[in-house]
């Protein structure tokens, strides 16, 4: 019999399906983006407000399944009082909780902003997160279409903040209104099968038009071998779909941008064809279609009006334009909507050169509010995809640009117990005036080792003091940019003072002026390699 005992097994360390741990690198470049977008948001009015990631699961209200573990589209558990909680699905929902819970407090019209994690318990797959952050605005309390119309030029103005030109980017705009008109010419008025409708339509720039095709039919099986179910129109209805979702906004291919030039008022058949992303013409194609009926008449009405207010403020088709493809699949829109989308070539996972797409989107949901309150509160909003939106910026060279300096590293020479107070000292009169520091915490003993962190670590400064500076007292500043530059690489302590590449010696009252100097010298070298 063995006494041999067994050995506890090693836990094995696994990141989650669906979710990323993000790096230094990502989250100062989110911080650069996030900051950018919170100024234009404050600027056109908008406070921020923040909402909890955890709400009831019946107040989210969208996504759950007749089940007895509301599990599907959201995380969820049961508190210890046996209410179901779940994990935010986005920011919209929370934020009509709030306002209704609010709403003898808070002043209407209500503009705030918020961001933050969501959550989605879906099947993940490339660039599809379980986990993402959104950046959303939303005016709660403002009926008319003016304030959907601002929401739209907040979004162009925001793409344009983060670097973003003209021509790179595009807000198209529709109404849901237009879309409810579709379904009344094609006979549908299941709120499921309209539903099921309006998120196959809302698929057309991920699986095209034949794709569409099966999931506005009996369905689709995707590469994998999973089926989504079919909105189970008959043929004669698909047949009057697809001229509406294949209705271009585009004029013919040989007409320039350059041939493109505001226009207020609706203009003539001539001035419509010099429109590059024509927004009358799809509006008057919308109006072929769907005009007839009650619902479609409302949304072309409105869509008129707020392609009015665009051209009046400066803001052309080359920045906002309607296009009645636009869907949005949540359903609790119920006016207009409208979507960022970054219309640059990128190469896909595949080495295909494939168009961006949407980083955003939003619309008028009037009855979520209303839901907690019996009585009609209008609202619109939108929200902005972060973690997409600075995947394309990363695409772009717009972000990273002015990334954290690393900190300046205090070295150690000397183990005693004066010796490591006067390199706290430095350390923490560096930090006192506000510059990045820190003290080498490795093993002292081998100076080469220090050397290497603060290269891998990529440290603009080294402070040293051996023994010989301290009697003096003075210290030791290597520019290790600078010294990197021009030396190479060096790997013990002999060969460093030998060297003494673009290194000073000051008194210890002055380092930390000399240490602000030589930041200074290269954040201005930073600058000038940006411009060039």
């Amino acid at each position: 019999m063995s006494d041999k005992r067994q050995k506890p097994q090693k836990l094995k360390a696994r990141l989650p399906r669906g979710f990323v741990d993000r790096t230094s690198a990502d989250i100062h470049a989110t911080n650069e983006m996030i900051e950018k977008i919170r100024e234009v948001y404050e600027r056109y009015g908008f406070d921020p407000v923040e909402t909890p990631m955890f709400e009831y699961t019946d107040a989210l209200g969208k996504f759950l399944p007749d089940a007895d573990r509301p599990n599907e589209g959201v995380f969820s558990l049961q508190d210890d009082d046996d209410q179901w909680m779940s994990l935010r699905y986005d920011l919209t929902a929370p934020l009509a909780r709030h306002v209704a819970e609010n709403f003898n407090e808070i002043q209407l019209p209500y503009r705030t902003y918020r961001a933050g994690y969501v959550f989605r318990n879906e099947k993940p797959g490339p660039g599809r997160f379980r986990q993402f952050m959104q950046f959303d605005a939303d005016t709660v309390g403002a009926a008319g279409v003016q304030a959907d119309a601002e929401m739209c030029m907040m979004m162009a103005d925001t793409m344009e903040a983060l670097g973003i030109k003209r021509g790179d980017y595009v807000i198209r705009v529709n109404n849901r209104k237009v879309l409810d008109g579709v379904m009344e010419a094609i006979g549908v008025d299941d709120p499921t099968q309209k539903l099921a409708v309006l998120r196959a339509l809302d698929k057309h720039d991920k699986f095209g038009t034949e794709g569409v095709l099966l999931l506005l039919g009996d369905g689709r099986t995707d590469e994998s071998g999973d089926r989504t179910k079919g909105a189970g129109l008959n043929s004669e209805q698909i047949k009057l779909i697809i001229p509406f979702l294949a209705g271009s906004t585009m004029v013919p291919a040989d007409q320039s941008r350059s041939r493109v030039r505001p226009l207020v008022g609706r203009p003539s058949k001539e001035d419509s064809i010099l429109w590059v992303d024509n927004s009358w013409n799809s509006i008057e194609a919308a109006r072929l279609i769907v005009g007839a009926t009650p619902s479609g008449a409302a949304g072309i009405e409105e869509l008129e009006l707020m392609l009015n207010l665009f051209e009046q403020s400066g803001y052309g088709p080359d920045r906002i334009a309607i296009n009645t493809t636009i869907i949005r699949g949540l359903e609790y829109y119920t006016g207009p909507v409208f979507e960022a989308e970054l219309t640059f070539d990128v190469t896909n996972e595949k080495g295909e050169e494939v168009v961006f797409g949407s980083v955003g989107g939003g619309g008028r949901y009037d009855g979520l509010v209303s839901r907690f309150m019996g009585q009609p509160v209008p609202a619109t909003g939108f929200s902005i995809g972060v973690s997409r939106l600075m995947t394309a910026l990363k695409n772009l060279g717009k972000l990273g640009r002015d990334e954290a300096v690393a900190p300046v590293l205090v070295t150690v020479m000397d183990g005693d117990v004066e010796s490591m107070g006067r390199y706290q000292r430095f350390t923490q009169d560096l930090r006192n005036a506000g510059i990045r520091a820190e003290m080498y915490q490795g093993n002292w003993k081998k100076f080469g080792n220090q050397l290497k962190y603060a290269d891998r670590r990529g440290c603009p400064i080294a402070i040293i003091q051996g023994g010989d500076e301290r009697a003096e007292g003075v210290v030791q500043i290597k520019d290790l940019i600078e010294g990197k530059r021009l030396s190479g690489e060096i790997e013990d302590n002999a060969a460093w003072r030998e060297a003494r590449v673009a290194q000073e010696t000051v008194p210890e009252a002055e380092l930390v002026a000399k240490v602000r100097e030589i930041l200074a010298a290269q954040a201005e070298d930073r600058r000038r390699a940006k411009d060039a």
